[in-house]
C-alpha cells in the first residue's frame, strides 16, 4: 500500500497527503526523472518561471527532470516547516519523513532556494507561522526577516 495519495492542496493546485500515519524516517517515495544539464534547463521554455516546474538541482553540471506524470513526487509541495526531507545523491533521490505525520497531513519538505536568487519570483503560501512568503531554504530566511522588519519600522514611524 503505498503511504501517500494525490489530493487537491491549499498550499498550491495538488499536493501528496498521508494515506495512513507515518513513523519518523520512513523512506516515503522516489523523486525520479529525467537527467538533464543545466544548460538544456536554461535553454528550454518548459522551465520558464511562470510556469510549474519540477525540476530537482543534481549538482553544478546536473539538474532531474521530473516533470512526468509517473513521478508523483513531484506534486510535494514546500513549507517552511516541513515534515519531510529530501535524501539520497544524484540520481538516487527519495523524500523521507523528519517526524510523525499523521493520515491526512499534507506531505512537504524544504525546496531550499537560494537568497541570492530573485527571491520574489517564488511566493511561498504553506501558511506556517515561520513563512516569510517566499519560498527560501531555513538557513537564509532570517535575511527576508531582517528586511520585513525593517520595512515595518519605516511604515510604523
Amino acid at each position: 500500500m503505498k503511504l501517500y495519495k494525490v489530493k487537491k492542496s491549499n498550499i498550491d493546485k495538488r499536493g501528496l497527503y498521508a494515506s495512513k500515519d507515518i513513523k519518523s524516517g520512513v523512506k516515503i517515495i522516489d523523486y525520479v526523472g529525467k537527467l538533464i544539464t543545466k544548460k538544456e534547463a536554461q535553454q528550454n521554455s518548459k522551465f520558464d518561471n511562470t510556469r510549474d516546474i519540477y525540476l530537482f538541482d543534481i549538482n553544478e553540471k546536473y539538474d532531474l527532470d521530473g516533470d512526468f506524470k509517473w513521478n508523483a513526487a513531484r506534486l510535494i509541495n514546500h513549507s517552511c516547516n516541513p515534515n519531510c526531507e529530501v535524501e539520497g545523491a544524484g540520481l538516487k533521490l527519495w523524500i523521507g519523513s523528519l517526524r510523525e505525520i499523521k493520515k491526512g497531513e499534507e506531505l512537504t519538505y524544504d525546496y531550499g532556494f537560494g537568497y541570492d536568487a530573485d527571491y520574489k519570483q517564488f511566493p511561498c503560501k504553506c501558511g506556517s507561522v515561520n513563512c516569510v512568503g517566499y519560498i527560501v531554504r531555513e538557513g537564509s530566511r532570517w535575511r527576508i526577516s531582517k528586511k520585513i522588519k525593517k520595512i515595518n519600522l519605516r511604515i510604523n514611524k
